[in-house]
Formats: C-alpha cells, structure tokens, sequence
C-alpha cells in the first residue's frame, strides 16, 4: 500500500459514517494487540479550546524532554496531522504499515460477523500503534466527539483527565441542554484519576463536581480570575499566573489566557505523576506553542486572520476578540460555515462587527451550507455581503476591499481554512518575489 492507495482507502471507509460507540474500537484494539495499554494518556474533552489546551500542553511536555504522542481532529493542513509525535507528523511510510495491519484485523472482525469500524475508528487505533512503535512517554487525547461514547474513551490508562470549555454542540449526538452534554464529556473521567477543568457554567460544573465525587476524583478548577498584569496582543500575550511572573504566550484571543492557564494546572499535575516539569521548561513551551486556525495571524498589512468559530460559543469568543482588539478598524470577513451547525447564531453573533462579509462555499465538503445560502442568511442582519464561487475569488476580493490598516476575518469551519490560509500564503510569496524581495 502506497501513501495515495491509503488515502483512497480511507475515503472509501467514510461511508461508515460517525456512529458513537465503544464496541467497534474495543474488538479493532483487541485485534492489534490492545496498544492503547502499554500508553499514558492526558485526555482531553470539551467543545471549544480543545485542541489549543492539547497544543500548550504537548509543547511544554516536549521541551521538557518527553517523548509525546499527539492526537488531535479536525485537522487543518494536511491528513497526517491528526497523529504527532513531538510535532512531527506520522510518516507516509509508518501510516501505510499501521493501515495495512488494521485492514488486515478488519478483514477478521467482519469474517467474524463484526461490523466494520468507522474511520475515526481507524485513526485512533492507527494512532495507538504508531504511539506504542515510537514508545511515547505520553500521549495528549484530544476526543472527537463528546467522551462517554467516543472511540478514544477505550482507554484505561489516564493519568489526567482534562475538561476545555463545555457548550452548545453537537445537539443531535449529545443532548438538548448543556447539563447532558456535561453529562456525556463528563464520560472520559476514570475511578481515582486527577480531573482539571477550566471553570464552567454552573449547570456544567455541578455535573462535574458530582462526576468527580462519584468516582473519587482530585478535582483542580482553573480559574482565569488567578491571572494578573494581562497584556493582550494579536501576536504575543503576557500575564502572571500564581507564581509565575511574565508568562508569554503567542496564540491571539481572549481566551487563549484560560486556555493555557488550564493547560498549567494539567502541567502541575502531571508533574505531581511522575512528569517534573522545570520552570524554564514551563515558559519556553507556552511560548513555542503554535495551533493554526484558532485566531491565527496568517498575514499583515492588512492584518489576516484565521479562525475556526464553527459554533455559537466559538462565534461569541471570535466576537469578544474583534471588539477587543480592533475596535474602530476596517473589518472585512470571509465566512463558510456547515449546514448542519447552528449558522444563524454564528451569524447573529459576529456580523455587527464587520463593514463587508465575503462568504464561500467550503470546498469538498458534503455537509457544507452554500456561499449563496449563507449570503442569504447573513442579508438578514447585515446589508453588505456577497457570495463568491472559490476561495481565491473571496481571497482576491477581500483585498481589494481591505486597506493596509483593514483586518481580513476568515472563519468558521476549520475543513476550509487550510486551503485558504495556503492562497494567502502563496500571495504573499508572489508579491515578495515580484517586488525582488
């Protein structure tokens, strides 16, 4: 099996859709050995601020010189983003090796009678093995959807569980009010093993704090009330935190200060577990960590950013941040969005802020709401939008609306932005080399 032939094979899988459950992964795992059981996990459920506390936590881990194992979804780039370790992504050559061993178990479980499993199903298993190969001294879980019923909650080997920022989504999989979506992210938490969450809404926390209870957990709550002499910056932010002093950070938004204070309560754990973290460690890491498309700056003068607000939450952070930071500039967007999220909220949310909105169509996407749909949707609250056939052509406008003191806002989906953020970057390398520069 080539590197294409695998990624066709996994095309081919999606017809197996997203089916919540545990049966499918425990007899996949089983199969390959039960890799997952020779792994240490920090496991991380939530709705938003996942995959930025996974991104601080790793880069601290990794310049404290452990070998760390990486798992996150969606991705932004590229496939094999989704399984890293210390920032390097799995190689063409080992995902090939790892597929064609997990068809080769596939191909038993179904003369089994078993079902096939799904393909994140396939990638998570895919993920262990390749964790296991390269002997990680821990692996950072990022769970794909919810935590009782998603396919990384087979593991039994947490040694801290983490909770980001718990909110609306996802409705249909996990429940109608935010108490059962608490109740199912909740699922991840292990008899005896240390919970850190960032401080929630109180319907969520008194789940939390039962949960924990219940199943004698040490609960630490991060609170974004103990950080002190902010500097809020779109390239670089500094804060104090307990007893550090100066902590910089160099991912853009509000709430990235909550997101890496979480992130240092799960750091101070785990070095509690027999993962001593220095202070020098501590600090270089938080500044190192870079996670794209969460309030990204992919580009200056003007000033483009990259965001991936796909929910009502997202939508109202993004908003905290436009008004924050840009206050009386030129706010010009670019917007693509699902069909299956709750698009008028986003919308309602973010669009007072913006003098032009660009929105698309995201490319190569089934479940993606037309550009034309979504103008519509948008022309109930703001007059000044159109809809564009390509990414290019909402690249090239957004431009020519834009000044060099303008700030360009692409956001929504993150299955857009990878492609986006790459014609921006071409454009820009363009300009540099016809300038002679």
């Amino acid at each position: 099996m080539n590197y294409k032939q695998a990624m066709e094979y996994m095309e081919e899988t999606s017809k197996y859709g997203s089916v919540p459950g545990l049966t499918n992964i425990i007899n996949l795992c089983e199969k390959l050995g039960n890799p997952q059981n020779n792994l240490k996990f920090v496991h991380i459920a939530g709705t938003n601020g996942k995959g930025s506390t996974l991104a601080y936590i790793s880069t601290v881990l990794k310049e404290a010189g452990y070998r760390v194992g990486r798992y996150v979804s969606p991705t932004i780039f590229e496939y094999r983003e989704r399984i890293q370790v210390n920032e390097r992504m799995i190689s063409k050559d080992a995902l090939c090796r790892h597929l064609e061993r997990i068809q080769e178990a596939i191909a038993e479980l179904e003369a089994e009678g078993k079902n096939h499993p799904t393909p994140f199903e396939i990638e998570t298993a895919l993920g262990f093995l390749y964790f296991q190969e390269k002997k990680c001294d821990v692996v950072v879980l990022e769970t794909g959807l919810g935590g009782t019923l998603d396919a990384t909650n087979l593991i039994t080997t947490t040694i801290v569980s983490v909770l980001a920022s718990i909110s609306m989504d996802h409705m249909a999989f996990l429940g109608d009010t935010l108490a059962e979506i608490a109740e199912n992210k909740v699922g991840i938490m292990k008899k005896g093993v240390p919970v850190v969450t960032m401080m929630q809404e109180p319907e969520a926390m008194q789940v939390i704090e039962r949960k924990a209870e219940e199943l004698e957990c040490t609960l630490t709550v991060a609170l974004e009330t103990d950080a002190s002499k902010i500097r809020y910056g779109v390239e670089k932010q500094r804060f104090d935190y307990k007893e550090y002093k100066g902590l910089e950070i160099g991912l853009a938004g509000k709430c990235q200060i909550a997101n890496a204070i979480l992130a240092i309560e799960v750091l101070r754990v785990l070095a509690e577990n027999e993962f001593p973290i220095k202070e020098q460690a501590l600090r270089e890491g938080l500044k190192k960590t870079v996670w794209q498309g969460r309030f990204s700056v992919v580009a200056k003068k003007p000033l483009f950013i990259a965001d991936g607000a796909h929910n009502e939450d997202a939508a109202i952070k993004l908003a905290d941040s436009v008004r924050f930071y840009f206050t009386n500039k030129k706010i010009i967007y670019i917007m693509g969005i699902l069909k299956d999220k709750e698009y008028e909220k986003i919308i309602a949310n973010t669009v007072p802020y913006a003098e032009q909105i660009i929105t698309v169509t995201t490319p190569n996407n089934p479940r993606a709401l037309p550009a034309y749909e979504l103008a519509k949707a948008v022309k109930d609250y703001h007059p000044n939008v159109t809809a564009v056939d390509s990414l290019q052509e909402a690249v090239e406008m957004s431009y020519l609306l834009a000044d060099k003191d303008s700030v360009i806002i692409a956001f929504g989906s993150l299955s857009y932005l990878g492609e986006l953020i790459e014609i921006v970057e071409n454009r820009h390398t363009i300009r540099r080399d016809s300038h002679g520069r």
